[in-house]
């Protein structure tokens, strides 16, 4: 039975780690067994981990785990501690003897929302890391968990979100980690951006609105230079060739446009990743990639606006308010 969550792929498992008191958290994405992987990374204040291999000229094709950070480029850490768990499992890239597990990772900017960041000589991510791939499974929580839980946007309280469809017997999702500069409603309205691409009353069938008011098109920002990302990982069963997951990726970067305005900002460091488990071939390799990267970006614009739809407010003082708190 489908869950409108990207562990409707199967072979997909999810894992949150998190702190209240520090407000941030870590999410590991762990594939039962390597798949094909390639990204697309936006906007001007980018931090990630093992991205270059991602690109379809180099040799690594697989990968093991995807991991999403809180915490700047201290949370790049965390993808170590899922690398560890990989590797207690017997998991990664075989050179002779040697088994290094591969894990590409992305991070957000979450040190100003109000947590408790004095965390002595070393971040805790790497733990962080670990514990989350431990918990990964097919079910999982949105909202205010994992790498979502110290995200904001402009207005409202960020956080994580999923969704899930299909073309045919192929299953196309995405995970997303919503903290953008920008604003995912339509100014300061309950309306979602990415309401022409709701299904089933998903993040609270408010529809879009009739007319944009003027002042919803006014660019308004938050943060300074590369505090603010949104990451994005979209995976589909259908069999792709590394080349052909990176141009998924592109496609699929649209959806961020579609959910959030202002996009792609030099304030942001907007990723996708995207993953091939390779069960059902394309029919048409150009045909169907088409249609495949435009339900891709789709799925994306469904996830932020239920990373902000579930999301809780921080317990602190002076933070924003969540989504269902302002729109009762």
């Amino acid at each position: 039975m489908p869950q409108n969550l990207i562990t409707d792929v199967a072979g997909i498992r999810v894992g949150h780690a998190d702190d209240v008191k520090l407000a941030s958290g870590v999410t590991a994405v762990v594939f039962d067994r390597p798949v094909i992987a390639s990204g697309d990374i936006r906007g001007g204040g980018p931090g990630t981990r093992e991205t270059d291999l991602l690109d379809p000229a180099m040799t690594v094709e697989k990968i093991d785990a995807i991991v999403l950070a809180g915490g700047s480029a201290f949370g790049l850490d965390a993808a170590s501690g899922t690398q560890a768990w990989l590797r207690e499992q017997g998991r990664g890239f075989a050179m002779r003897e040697a088994l290094v597990p591969i894990v590409p990772s992305a991070i957000l900017f979450d040190l100003l929302n109000g947590g408790d960041k004095k965390w002595g000589r070393y971040p805790p991510y790497r733990e962080l890391g670990y514990t989350a791939a431990f918990a990964a499974d097919t079910e999982f929580s949105l909202g205010s968990v994992g790498a979502g839980l110290g995200a904001l946007t402009l207005n409202l309280k960020g956080g994580m979100g999923s969704a899930s469809d299909k073309l045919g017997d192929i299953t196309i999702a995405a995970l997303t980690a919503v903290n953008p500069a920008g604003s995912v409603t339509v100014g300061d309205s309950g309306q979602f951006w990415a309401a022409p691409f709701e299904q089933n009353n998903e993040f609270g069938g408010r529809g879009f609105p009739h007319h944009v008011p003027a002042e919803a098109l006014v660019p308004r920002t938050r943060g300074s230079s590369a505090t603010n990302t949104t990451l994005s990982i979209v995976a589909t069963d259908a069999i792709l060739t590394k080349a052909q997951a990176r141009f998924l990726a592109v496609m699929a970067q649209d959806g961020i446009a579609r959910a959030i305005y202002p996009v792609h900002t030099p304030l942001d460091g907007d990723s996708v990743f995207t993953v091939s488990t390779g069960v059902h071939r394309l029919g048409n390799p150009v045909f169907d990639l088409m249609r495949l990267g435009a339900i891709a970006a789709n799925v994306v614009a469904r996830s932020v606006a239920r990373g902000v739809y579930e999301a809780s407010a921080l317990p602190f003082a002076g933070t924003q308010p969540a989504y269902k708190d302002k729109f009762r």
